[in-house]
């Protein structure tokens, strides 16, 4: 029986990708790099702001990296103030899942300040139980133990778990952690996310396939994909 979703934050519950692709196609600007939606999407998708300009920009120390990484997000909230809004059908998923009693939270590679920033704006920051941040763990995404430790947090078990990721490195990440993972296709094509193991890819929460799927899990152990359907 279904007891826990878990939720990545960027291009999960909203679709900040381009918000994010603005900002960092500014920042890079300064340094001669251009980069286009097709580099942005196979090299940043669901990867540590460190890891990004480490790649990018090798020259630059751990400490001008950080000052870097930190004043792109710090840009990245202040485009996204007025821009950011739940994925459709994110807001009522999370309202039924607390009136079903389901603990929820949040596993995301995303800085603390950028978490709490967005869930403060989407106005669900205490609907969750914990906020797990990959930078503040000895591995992030595509590792599972950030998934591990939000199990441990909500003292849940894979078999009772539901994710839902939108990037490679999540959705390896849940998989990896044994965890059945719905995938939204708001960064990457279905078939990717397919391929790495998700169980049903989504364009988003009002999708009826993913009504057919909690209702399933509620009843039952998830131990195999029911909907491999991408139509």
């Amino acid at each position: 029986m279904l007891t826990a979703l878990l939720f990545d934050l960027d291009g999960t519950m909203v679709d900040s990708d381009p918000i994010h692709f603005q900002t960092w196609q500014a920042v890079l600007r300064e340094y001669g790099i251009a980069i286009d939606h097709e580099f942005y999407r196979t090299r940043f998708s669901g990867r540590l702001n460190l890891q990004i300009i480490q790649d990018l920009l090798p020259q630059l120390s751990l400490e001008e990296g950080e000052e870097l990484g930190d004043r792109k997000e710090a840009e990245f909230r202040k485009r996204a103030e007025t821009l950011l809004t739940p994925l459709p059908g994110l807001l009522e998923l999370i309202a039924w899942a607390k009136a079903q009693g389901l603990k929820q939270a949040v596993v995301t590679n995303a800085p603390q300040e950028n978490a709490e920033f967005m869930l403060q704006v989407l106005g669900i920051k205490d609907s969750f139980m914990a906020v797990v941040l990959g930078e503040e763990l000895p591995k992030g995404k595509p590792d599972p133990m950030p998934y591990q430790v939000a199990m441990d947090l909500l003292e849940t078990s894979p078999q009772t778990t539901l994710v839902f990721e939108d990037s490679p490195s999540g959705v390896s990440s849940a998989v990896s952690a044994g965890i059945p993972t719905v995938g939204l296709a708001s960064t990457q094509p279905p078939q990717k996310l397919y391929d790495l193991g998700a169980m049903l890819v989504i364009p988003d929460f009002v999708d009826s396939r993913l009504q057919e799927l909690l209702q399933l899990a509620q009843r039952a152990t998830l131990k195999k994909p029911p909907l491999l359907s991408a139509n």
